[in-house]
């Protein structure tokens, strides 16, 4: 099996597209801008629902299920949620088809209109605060936490698998509190909770910050966020939590009786991660041999690949692996024993590496007769021979030793490409010439920010949390600022 990727060094973009599609992640579908979710890669976006879900349901949220359409005026209640969404929407007008009189095929029935057109929901907030609002009458009521896993559409025009579709898997959360305390320390501990399951189950580390007022959500009081870093040099939001003060209770009027028995009106939070996550765990990692997994979210974490001549010396190694196989699933560790006839070891070795499975096991006659595997595991490479009764203890110590070496060669990069910046010109040259996050000083305005897009097309990624205090000058206006922001440009 032939890799023939496109090296990264030489089109980065086409490395990626390529490699989503050869290692049976995803497909381009009939729909334009959809992709087909294949099992490989469904099985990962898997295995992040649940981490994600039981952290979830750790800290007291439940899961729900909200409709797919929103009727059209809903989301015209809260002015900059609209605004922020409006282009991006799909909108059913109509119920029916009819067969078309000339026989051309199917046309829409102009007698089938909706009383009321529809929005394909591309976030909820505004079916969920209509919801809120019979749910919600008194102090005891509160909190709300809810969650949902469902799909969203919006209406992409420039699309790439994972990174930016039309429609897309997510986690939505929306919480309702009582007072602006508890709704803040809730859109915080989300994003923490997000930035926890990138490092140390994706290995991606994370930068934890707050958005400029011009990348906040639609109609966000604080966008709360997680800036991760690509070994292109472009940033990638990874999850987003957003503070949402009174603005949705009070376009849908949810008020709650408090304890004084005053009608006040609820404070709000809503947070996201979605399939684009998946975009972000095959572009730090992965390198020109294909996808490299961290070993807790890798489907199949341990491959074993039989090498034989004949019936009888395949039954012999079947019969050796079986406890082997046996031992490692009761320690819950997925592995797959690849004994079919129709692929040779070489080909499979290279199937393998190409899908990223952590740890490869290969054993022949002569591993048979000396009683040891050939190990090779995937982030290095790098191969060794280990005697049968070392082979699961060794097994234990590469998952964990390959999750934290992944970590740390992407934290190295991040921290290599944060660059510390105090002139325009110095910043557009890094931008171009290094790329990753440049930390600078800027003065506050969304003219400033639009000003340095529109030139660079560099972002403020976020205002970091750890960011202390330091006077110095706007790098493009000159005037006076308190701290640093990180810039880049993103996906």
């Amino acid at each position: 099996m032939g890799k023939n990727l496109t090296k990264r060094s030489e089109d980065y973009s086409r490395w990626y597209n390529e490699l989503v599609i050869k290692a049976d992640l995803a497909e381009n579908s009939g729909v334009r801008g959809c992709m087909v979710i294949k099992p490989y890669g469904y099985a990962i976006w898997e295995k992040m629902q649940a981490e994600l879900d039981r952290m979830f349901k750790e800290t007291g949220h439940q899961n729900a299920y909200f409709p797919l359409f929103i009727p059209k005026s809903y989301l015209s209640r809260e002015a900059d949620h609209v605004e922020g969404f409006a282009k991006e929407c799909a909108v059913v007008t109509h119920y029916r088809l009819k067969n078309a009189e000339d026989g051309s095929g199917v046309v829409v029935d102009p007698e089938a209109k909706l009383e009321e057109e529809l929005i394909v929901r591309p976030t909820s907030e505004t079916i969920i605060w209509d919801t809120y609002r019979k749910w919600i009458q008194s102090y005891r009521d509160l909190p709300v936490l809810v969650n949902q896993w469902a799909n969203v559409v919006r209406w992409e025009m420039r699309t790439r698998l994972f990174l930016r579709t039309a429609e897309f898997l997510w986690q939505e959360g929306h919480t309702a509190h009582a007072t602006k305390e508890e709704a803040i320390a809730e859109a915080e501990q989300m994003m923490e909770i997000y930035a926890d399951f990138a490092e140390n189950f994706m290995g991606v580390p994370v930068i934890k910050g707050v958005k400029s007022e011009s990348e906040r959500f639609a109609g966000a009081v604080e966008t709360y966020c997680i800036e991760a870093l690509m070994q292109d040099g472009k940033a990638l939001q990874a999850g987003t939590s957003h503070f949402l003060g009174q603005n949705f209770a009070k376009a849908f009027d949810v008020k709650f009786a408090g304890k004084d028995g005053q009608q006040e009106y609820v404070w709000a939070t809503s947070w996201g991660v979605s399939t684009r996550l998946m975009g972000a765990l095959i572009m730090t990692h992965s390198d020109d041999n294909g996808l490299v997994l961290p070993p807790k979210l890798a489907p199949i974490q341990v491959v074993i690949v039989p090498i034989y001549k004949g019936e009888d010396q395949l039954e012999a190694i079947s019969a050796h692996v079986e406890p082997l196989v046996k031992t490692l699933r009761s320690k819950g560790v997925s592995v797959k024993y690849d004994n079919r006839d129709t692929h040779k070891p070489g080909w499979k070795f290279n199937e393998y590496e190409l899908k990223g499975v952590p740890v490869r096991l290969a054993i022949g006659p002569r591993d048979l007769e000396n009683g040891t595997y050939e190990v090779a595991r995937r982030d290095t490479l790098e191969k060794e021979s280990v005697k049968g009764e070392d082979v699961v203890d060794r097994i234990t110590f590469l998952l964990n030793e390959i999750q934290d070496n992944i970590y740390r060669k992407a934290l190295n990069y991040r921290e290599a490409h944060i660059t510390k910046v105090d002139s325009f010109e110095t910043f557009k040259d890094l931008l171009e010439s290094k790329g990753g996050f440049l930390s600078a000083h800027w003065d506050g305005t969304s003219e400033t920010e639009e000003a340095i897009k529109e030139q660079t097309k560099a972002t403020i990624r976020c205002i970091p949390l750890d960011a202390g205090e330091e006077e110095g000058r706007c790098i493009y206006s000159g005037k006076p600022s308190k701290r640093r922001v990180l810039f880049a440009k993103a996906y």
